[in-house]
């Protein structure tokens, strides 16, 4: 039935596997997708949307690397807007709503046009295991499929239990069963389990909600997309809308927690920080008398809607009464109750920072296995560790993103340095060189990286550096190019900034707060320039925030080249850290669970502190 051997076998069909798959076939292995359902590849298992904050960036990142989330993105979108866009550029991040059914078969689409991928339905039980090195996989029919590398995206499958109030059973998500065989199998071989929870709202029929009540939230005027390629934008939008819960939704959800897993301890797992469900948020913030809740369209056609913060675990009757209480929803009509997940996870300190694990060779994780939650961040784990398999059976080095080069690279190192025992969010905050990592310049960044992968086409290589060079020209422009007082006093007098006496270089007008690029654009040479040399929006929005934030990217410069010192500074891989007495109990301890590749890496480990990395420098020479 089988290929003799394959390069890449990968294990779950949701993001992170979607990425993996694609990322190791387009780069030459010859790869297998198994899945418990081929008709759930891609499958948005929440909401309908990509992208939010940090989220964005990522999504940006692994289309300049040449991953396919963005492309899929565009090409099934039905609203964008750009978050955050009244605070600095660092904080500007995408977003858009899906259609859900079209971003699944953009997926199965892309998947089935790489020549080296072969696709299997089946549930996997097991790993073939010879000595400490993986070699396939064992289904549950007992058939064995032998590879040189496997990639786990097992998502929430792993011994996943679905909660509705006081029903609880098995299952990954609705409709579909538990994967099972496969955590028993890895605690055996040593790895450490855990679990995590997650949840999600009720899925409700449009029809029955009365949208002249709610507020509309439309996309953005002029929206852009996420990929660098010449996918299409946006012509026409769906609305989302906007209500609230009220105290009398609260007290009617708080009648049903004597009957909520949460609260009466059946789920003894933790829930993600950032999304919590609904009544999670009651118990919280018991002060506030509502919360807002968003109105998300399934898709162009359907009817179907995404209740976003309304995510809950109680019993059904409790969930419909609630929200017939909310305006707008009086007359509501359920697809489907929301519900929460148990499901297992494995603490990502057992892996290498090229989600390889540390106990089995060539076996990776992506995905919600390592304790992350969200599509982007799963969907960027899959990319790399795709990646990371392909190179790792030819022998090649492993492909590393660092902190200062990318959000990604950020995800894997705080995963692995850090670990996490709540599901893992990305935002901008966890990023120390967020000004470096934006979303305008994820191309600029990383397109070359995955152009020399093999992963990202010449076209979009040189379509970056045709950017580059003219966003270069055009900050040379501005340093280089005089204005009159007469000409940029109009413009510095509109933002009540003060009027200058005499001609100075105009970057220096430019750097002014409140002063825009349409502000510069209504000088005449400026328009000039711009028409001449056909200047688009990307190109002037990249030189603008050069000039803007000029200082601030300077700065974190300077702060990643320190970092880079110390990233040079390489621990052998065999240490022995007790036969350094002058370092404290914790630091011996954390060190050797985690085993850092770097002295920067060994600075970030909680517990260890400047006094500890000061005794492995002398110890090292340094």
């Amino acid at each position: 039935m089988f290929e003799k051997e394959y390069d890449v076998i990968v294990v779950g069909g949701g993001h992170a596997g979607a990425e993996a798959v694609v990322a190791a076939a387009s780069m030459g292995s010859k790869a297998l997708l198994v899945t418990m359902n081929l008709q759930t590849i891609g499958q948005m298992s929440c909401n309908p949307a990509m992208g939010g904050i940090a989220k964005g960036q990522i999504v940006r990142e692994i289309d300049a690397l040449g991953g396919y989330s963005g492309i899929v993105t565009d090409k099934s979108a039905i609203q964008f807007k750009m978050l955050n866009t009244s605070k600095g550029p660092a904080m500007w991040s995408p977003r858009a709503q899906s259609d859900r059914m079209r971003f699944a078969e953009e997926w199965r689409l892309v998947l089935e046009k790489l020549p080296n991928c072969d696709f299997y339905q089946e549930m996997v039980s097991g790993l073939l295991i010879e000595g400490s090195k993986v070699v396939g996989v064992k289904t549950s029919l007992g058939i064995d499929i032998r590879s040189k590398s496997v990639v786990l995206t097992n998502g929430t499958f792993l011994n996943g239990l679905i909660h509705i109030g006081d029903k609880n059973f098995g299952g990954g998500r609705a409709g579909e069963k538990a994967a099972t065989g496969i955590t028993e199998q890895l605690v055996d071989l040593g790895f450490k389990s855990g679990r995590m929870k997650t949840g999600t709202p009720p899925r409700v029929d449009g029809r029955s909600l009365d949208y002249s009540k709610m507020i509309i939230q439309p996309g953005d005027a002029n929206p852009e997309k996420f990929s660098y390629t010449n996918t299409p934008k946006l012509k026409v939008q769906r609305d989302c809308h906007m209500t609230h819960t009220s105290k009398l939704v609260h007290e009617i959800l708080k009648e049903g927690f004597d009957r909520s897993p949460m609260f009466n301890g059946r789920i003894k797992s933790t829930g993600p920080r950032y999304c919590p469900s609904i009544e999670d948020k009651i118990n919280r913030f018991a002060s506030k008398e509502s919360h807002q809740m968003f109105i998300e369209p399934e898709g162009w056609n359907t009817v179907e809607v995404y209740v976003n913060g309304f995510s809950t675990s109680l019993p059904e009757d409790v969930q419909f009464k609630a929200l017939r209480s909310v305006v707008g929803f009086e007359k509501v009509k359920f697809f489907r109750p929301g519900y929460a997940i148990e499901y297992d996870y494995f603490p990502p300190t057992q892996l290498k920072h090229s989600l390889e694990t540390k106990l089995v060779e060539n076996l990776f994780f992506a995905g919600q296995i390592n304790g992350t939650t969200g599509y982007e961040e799963a969907a960027s784990q899959g990319l790399m560790a795709g990646i990371n398999a392909h190179l790792k059976i030819n022998n090649k080095e492993p492909f590393i993103l660092r902190r200062d080069e990318a959000y990604i690279g950020v995800l894997i190192d705080d995963l692995i340095t850090k670990g996490t025992e709540e599901p893992y969010r990305m935002f901008t905050s966890r990023a120390e060189y967020r000004t470096l990592l934006r979303q305008d310049n994820a191309d600029l960044r990383l397109t070359r990286k995955g152009y020399e992968l093999g992963l990202a086409s010449e076209s979009r290589v040189r379509r970056m550096e045709e950017k580059q060079v003219k966003s270069n020209a055009f900050l040379y422009f501005f340093r280089t190019t005089s204005v009159l007082p007469n000409d940029i006093n109009p413009i510095l007098e509109s933002v009540d900034s003060a009027l200058v006496k005499q001609s100075d270089k105009m970057y220096k007008a430019f750097s002014r707060p409140n002063v825009t690029m349409a502000h510069m654009l209504q000088l005449e040479n400026v328009s000039k320039f711009v028409a001449e040399n056909e200047l688009d929006n990307e190109v002037l929005e990249q030189t603008e925030i050069q000039i803007k934030y000029a200082g601030y990217i300077a700065k974190e410069k300077v702060n990643a080249d320190k970092l880079h010192r110390l990233e040079n500074v390489k621990i052998p891989e065999d240490f022995d850290y007790s036969k350094l007495k002058s370092l404290s109990f914790e630091a011996k301890e954390k060190l050797e669970n985690i085993r850092p590749i770097t002295i920067s890496q060994a600075s970030r480990i909680s517990g260890v502190s400047p006094s500890d990395i000061s005794v492995l420098l002398v110890f090292m020479g340094r």
